[in-house]
């Protein structure tokens, strides 16, 4: 079956290919070492990550194996609270969003975190 160009993803290849990206970014994959060790281009790496492409059965057993997870872990069947686990997949997936969280994570107990949070909420500010 042809993908439709107007057709808007489907939520489950959304919420798969957002689970791919945070695991790749946690375990410090490019797409391209993905794409490599999956045995596809880059460039489906990126689709499937946005959801613009389903993984087909086959494919998600490879990434998981990659990514050393369970498939099931793909579709949040791992966790209880799978939709919260969606929701930070999906604020990870932004870029920038894991490094900050890194940066922010090895601070040292000196910094006020806080203080930071505030900036980053002022700089939310600004812009709107």
């Amino acid at each position: 079956m042809a993908n439709k160009p107007d057709a808007a993803a489907d939520p489950i290849d959304v919420a798969v290919g957002a689970r791919i990206r945070l695991l790749r970014k946690v375990r410090g994959l490019s797409q391209q070492a993905l794409a490599e060790a999956a045995g596809v281009t880059f460039q489906q790496i990126q689709k499937y990550e946005r959801g613009a492409n389903r993984v087909s059965a086959s494919m998600l057993t490879r990434i998981a194996k990659t990514l050393d997870v369970p498939v099931a872990e793909m579709f949040g069947e791992s966790t209880a609270n799978s939709g919260a686990v969606d929701e930070v997949a999906a604020l990870l997936a932004e870029p920038g969003a894991l490094e900050l969280l890194k940066a922010y994570s090895v601070l040292p107990k000196g910094v006020s975190r806080s203080a930071l949070v505030e900036f980053v909420r002022s700089l939310r500010s600004q812009t709107t």
